[in-house]
């Protein structure tokens, strides 16, 4: 019989509580973006996008569906781990794990594997609802579950950040609602940049959504307007600074310890 080492045991009851926890509340969880993203069909997809016309060689409705699952991931993957890390302060839970032997780095990557699942299945659930309204198919499959994994963890690191300084329950809500939100729908998940005059697709190229956005794009249609070398080098750098800025606070105790 083997023995499974004890830091293992640690992280895996920390990822199931976390993919437990949304998954008993699905139909909060899952459904609504399910949901809204076929509104988002029938709305811009169909009744906007003939107006429209082709964007980038592909209808209006095609074009569409590559940013909407990205916005499924961003926001679930963000609001999973801000609300599980914050309500752990709330009820001091998370002051139990920092005094027990389990190291730090296992107890950010408890909360952030919850972060991935809840955008991995946020993003299939779109996805399926994506097949309703269009026959598209995949152009590189490892590309799309590459990017799509990255980036929830990006923004999982993210809501991680946002809990830790939160002090109430409005504080979890003010970087979704003036940071991610808008900084969303201004990274190309409904036109493409190329659309722009030149001064604002150069301001568009500060902002890193729209280099995650076009590298799921190129995956599920084969287009990007951003190389996607340049995408994959600008998620895993803000990945690697966002997790080292997250263990530092997780080891100082900001915002926890008292």
């Amino acid at each position: 019989m083997s023995i499974r080492h004890p830091n293992l045991v640690a992280f895996q009851t920390i990822l199931i509580k976390e993919v437990l926890r949304f998954m008993r509340i699905w139909v909060q969880t899952i459904l609504p973006t399910a949901i809204t993203t076929a509104l988002y069909f029938l709305i811009f997809g169909g009744l906007i996008g003939p107006r429209i016309g082709p964007m980038d060689g592909f209808s209006y409705m095609d074009f569409i569906v590559p940013g909407l699952i990205m916005l499924g991931v961003i926001t679930n993957s963000y609001a999973n781990v801000v609300s599980s890390f914050y309500f752990s302060k709330f009820s001091h839970s998370v002051e139990e794990m920092l005094v027990s032997p389990i190291p730090n780095y296992l107890i950010l990557l408890g909360f952030l594997g919850g972060g991935i699942a809840r955008g991995a299945v946020v993003g299939s659930a779109v996805t399926l609802v994506s097949w309703l309204f269009t026959d598209l198919s995949i152009h590189n499959g490892w590309v799309v579950i590459s990017i799509g994994l990255l980036t929830a963890a990006l923004f999982s690191l993210a809501g991680f950040i946002n809990a830790i300084y939160a002090q109430s329950f409005d504080d979890i809500s003010i970087v979704p609602t003036f940071v991610l939100t808008p900084l969303t729908y201004l990274g190309g998940v409904f036109y493409s940049i190329s659309m722009l005059p030149p001064f604002w697709q150069t301001v568009s190229l500060a902002n890193p959504i729209l280099y995650m956005v076009n590298g799921f794009r190129y995956g599920v249609l084969g287009t990007s307007n951003i190389p996607l070398t340049t995408s994959y080098a600008i998620i895993i750098g803000f990945i690697l600074v966002l997790f080292t800025i997250c263990l530092y606070l997780l080891n100082r105790g900001i915002g926890i310890r008292t």
